[in-house]
């Protein structure tokens, strides 16, 4: 078994309802969820008038590949509407592998870790709560110092 880090988003709709819905299809369709972080309320990174997002980090395990998570987790976010209109456009779900294990991987359409994680601190706050001493295999710093050296100064609360 792996262990697999995911970030879930949405900004659009119920929102903590569609965070809900897709931890019960990625238990059902990838692997069972060992620990999930609090949810937090970031602002929109990247497109400033866009909604306010709720945030979450996975743990899971799953004996899947990481090219077949992605092939999952982009079913799961059609299945619950996202739409692909925009770089950075709002969603009603969004799902991120952030780690593989320790693996690194670097293909056009797959990257683990994911590439812009250590800049966001909607994605590091989440994390450091669950795995703060888990160390990123390209960088060789814990989530916790990738969190305290950010200067992302966007507003990110728990809720």
């Amino acid at each position: 078994m792996i262990d697999v880090f995911l970030l879930l988003g949405s900004n659009l709709g119920d929102r903590r309802t569609l965070l809900l819905e897709a931890i019960k299809r990625i238990e059902t369709g990838v692997g069972p969820v060992l620990r999930a972080s609090s949810v937090y309320e970031t602002q929109s990174w990247g497109k400033t008038d866009a909604p306010d997002y709720l945030n979450q980090v996975l743990l899971l395990q799953t004996e899947m590949t990481a090219r077949q998570v992605l092939k999952k987790i982009l079913a799961i976010e059609l299945a619950m509407g996202r739409m692909r209109e925009e770089k950075w456009g709002s969603r009603t779900i969004d799902i991120d592998i952030l780690f593989y294990g320790d693996a690194v991987i670097d293909e056009p359409d797959l990257k683990v870790p994911h590439p812009e994680m250590h800049k966001r601190r909607f994605t590091l706050a989440p994390l450091a709560e669950l795995a703060p001493e888990f160390e990123h295999p390209l960088i060789k710093k814990n989530i916790l110092q990738l969190k305290n050296e950010l200067i992302d100064d966007l507003v990110v609360k728990k809720v």
